[in-house]
């Protein structure tokens, strides 16, 4: 299969999944600035989901930008990495719903691992295929060593959601993209300046 059939149908079904977030999120039963500051939590996860789905789209287009060959094994795990990002939507929406739920910040970090692995998968296999001389693969092989560090952040939100505040889960996404963001540009891994 070619790669851009792959590129496309996994733009189109991200492009669905962060539009069905807008669709989950609650409306106030009033419409004035203290049933929207109610809301906060809901605009929160919201905002965090739809950010971090877009910057993973980035990431995988900078990477595909430079492979050349695509097999089943890499489509059936792009396929392992878009059912886990089909249900960042409804986690988002049972966290919105109760932000300080152990269970909900839990579902919501269980999908959240199930991306970030699967992109870690997903990359090793890409590079397996195409070989790794070329300067794409180095940049894949750095990010997927940052990718380790996010997870190492994740785990400590979640046990800390676990055990003693709930929201540590997306607290720790949010701090886990936002170090992957700065460890991209001071390491210079991006696609386009290379």
């Amino acid at each position: 299969m070619k790669k851009d059939r792959v590129a496309a149908f996994t733009d189109a079904v991200l492009a669905i999944i962060m539009t069905i977030l807008v669709l989950e999120l609650e409306k106030p039963q009033h419409i004035n600035l203290f049933s929207l500051w109610n809301l906060r939590h809901s605009f929160f996860s919201y905002a965090l989901s739809f950010f971090w789905l877009g910057s993973m789209w980035i990431n995988i287009h900078n990477e595909w930008h430079g492979i050349e060959k695509i097999n089943t094994r890499s489509l059936w795990v792009t396929l392992i990495l878009l059912f886990c990002c089909s249900l960042i939507p409804y986690a988002t929406d049972l966290v919105s719903r109760d932000f300080y739920n152990k269970a909900a910040q839990a579902f919501y970090g269980i999908f959240v691992f199930g991306v970030t692995f699967s992109n870690i998968w997903l990359s090793h296999i890409i590079e397996s295929e195409n070989g790794n001389a070329q300067l794409p693969y180095k940049i894949m092989k750095k990010r997927r060593q940052l990718l380790w560090i996010d997870i190492g952040i994740k785990i400590i939100g979640f046990i800390i959601s676990l055990i003693l505040y709930p929201p540590a889960m997306m607290y720790s996404v949010l701090l886990a993209a936002a170090f992957l963001m700065i460890g991209i540009r001071v390491l210079n891994l991006d696609w386009y300046e290379n």
